[in-house]
Order: structure tokens, then C-alpha cells, then sequence
């Protein structure tokens, strides 16, 4: 990315959503470069797959596809199938953000039906300082679902899961929804902007 002509540099930003999150939270602590990072509802925790690099392994965190419940509209809502990251048995799962050169920015939604989001994010902020660095910086969004789009995309309350291929729950009321993109995509041209080229603001998006 550093060497690409359409990249200022001299080091890069990071944006992830869900499981895509949690591979930028990774990407942050191994990788040299990485100046910024925003995530949108993501684990503090590596999931689904066992992580590789080099010669490391980070175990995927454990869940339990039983917990799950479906809603009176019969989808699936898999928020409780996931262990607890602090647990003694998901220690190694666990993302080491202390290595990580640049801040982080975590977008919360509260009303997120895939991810205990909230809690992951407190977890992040928890062991960041503990090592001595900085809190992130961490941006709460009631009523909003786990896919938080760029403005005026409509609101996926429930989509069919790519992997499992059933109807899964996501969460979010529309106007609280709508409110949260808006703002959620000035606060992360913000982060960018002041983290990537030293601006404090940038102007509004005309979107």
C-alpha cells in the first residue's frame, strides 16, 4: 500500500467491519505502517478461523452454537453464542493491541444482535491502558444495529449469513440507524484526517 503512487503516506489508515474489524486489529499489532485504526463493531478477540503469521498461531474464541435464539420473525440472533475473551481459556485468542504503533477508534452500536460490541470495546480500552497506552477513542450509537453503512444506506435489521446461509438478526431502529451513519462517517474522516495528515477537523461530507 506504501509503495502505491495514490498513497500519501508515510503510513496507513485501517477500516473494519465485524470480523473484518478484528483482522484490522490484528493487522495494527503485527504490521509496521499502520498509523490509524477504526473498527465498526468488532471483536477484541480473533474469531471463526485460527489466525496465522509467520510462526504464530492465535486460536479463534470459543462459542457455542446452542445459545443462539431466533426471533418471533425466526431469525437467528447469535449475540450469547460467543465466550467470554477474558475467560482463562480464551486468553491466547486474544488480540494484542498494546503492540500497535497508531490510535484506535471504536464505533459501538448498542443495539448490536451479532457482537457484544460494548463490552469488547471496554475490554480494548481496559488492556490498552493497562500496557501504558492511550485509551481509544470510543463512540456509542443507541438504537443502531451491528451494520453501521456509509449515509443513506437503508437499515439491515437481518440478512442471510454468507456462511451459514440462514436469516440472522442484526438489530438497529431506523431513524437512530440513519443518525448513526451520518455521524459515524464525519467521525471517522475526522480520525483520519487528524491522525493521517495532523488536520484536528475536516469539512463536512456533502453526502
Amino acid at each position: 500500500m506504501l509503495q502505491h503512487p495514490k498513497v500519501k503516506g508515510p503510513g496507513v489508515g485501517l477500516l473494519g467491519y465485524s470480523k473484518g474489524g478484528d483482522l484490522c486489529l490484528s493487522m495494527a499489532s503485527f504490521l509496521k505502517g499502520i498509523t490509524a485504526t477504526v473498527v465498526i463493531n468488532a471483536c477484541v478477540a480473533n474469531t471463526l478461523a485460527p489466525l496465522r503469521y509467520k510462526d504464530m498461531i492465535i486460536p479463534e474464541l470459543s462459542y457455542d452454537l446452542k445459545k443462539y435464539t431466533i426471533t418471533e420473525s425466526g431469525f437467528l440472533n447469535f449475540v450469547d453464542i460467543w465466550g467470554n475473551p477474558l475467560e482463562k481459556t480464551n486468553h491466547q485468542s486474544l488480540i494484542p493491541l498494546e503492540k500497535a504503533q497508531g490510535p484506535f477508534l471504536f464505533i459501538v452500536s448498542m443495539d448490536d444482535h451479532n457482537w457484544k460490541s460494548e463490552v469488547y470495546a471496554r475490554i480494548a480500552s481496559e488492556r490498552l491502558q493497562a500496557h501504558g497506552k492511550d485509551r481509544p477513542q470510543i463512540i456509542y450509537y443507541p438504537g443502531t444495529g451491528h451494520c453501521i453503512d456509509p449515509p443513506y444506506f437503508p437499515l439491515c435489521r437481518a440478512s442471510v449469513h454468507a456462511v451459514l446461509g440462514q436469516p440472522v438478526f442484526q438489530g438497529g431502529e431506523p431513524k437512530a440507524h440513519s443518525n448513526a451513519q451520518a455521524d459515524a462517517w464525519q467521525q471517522i474522516q475526522t480520525f483520519f484526517h487528524k491522525h493521517l495528515n495532523g488536520k484536528k477537523s475536516v469539512r463536512p461530507s456533502k453526502l
